[in-house]
């Protein structure tokens, strides 16, 4: 069985955070795009997207690798809702390194050419709810 065109996009995003390969990652999203950086801080916008995965590149000293799980794809009128296990590697600061899975909602938008762009880039998922997030 065929996975979802969208796996190959968010895989080939991946590819491209892991690589510092921002044009590359730059040509999935649309222009008006959100991203969630952390729980209450959003970028709107491709320009503030660049900036904000190369700050999360740096503070992750270049060294976060992204990978993804399980995935469900859910389309209607034009659009996919993605949720989607997120698997994050990072240094833990002290020579070791942690990984973490989160469950991820992304929204991606079909245009008129065929191509889907990602509209909504958020890989805390409903996670945004949990109290301590608030």
């Amino acid at each position: 069985m065929h996975s979802h065109p969208l796996r190959q996009i968010i895989e080939s995003c991946d590819r491209a955070i892991t690589a510092k390969d921002y044009d590359a990652l730059m040509g999935n999203y649309s222009e008006d795009a959100a991203l969630v950086v952390r729980p209450g801080m959003i970028v709107k916008g491709k320009d503030n997207i660049r900036k904000a995965f190369i700050a999360i590149s740096d503070y992750f000293q270049g060294q976060l690798m992204v990978e993804q799980g399980e995935m469900q794809v859910i389309e209607g009128g034009g659009n996919a809702l993605v949720i989607m296990e997120t698997v994050l590697r990072f240094p833990d600061g002290h020579s070791g390194t942690v990984e973490t899975t989160r469950r991820a909602t992304y929204v991606f938008r079909q245009e008129s050419d065929g191509r889907w762009l990602c509209t909504i880039d958020n890989s805390y998922g409903t996670s945004l709810l949990d109290a301590d997030n608030a």
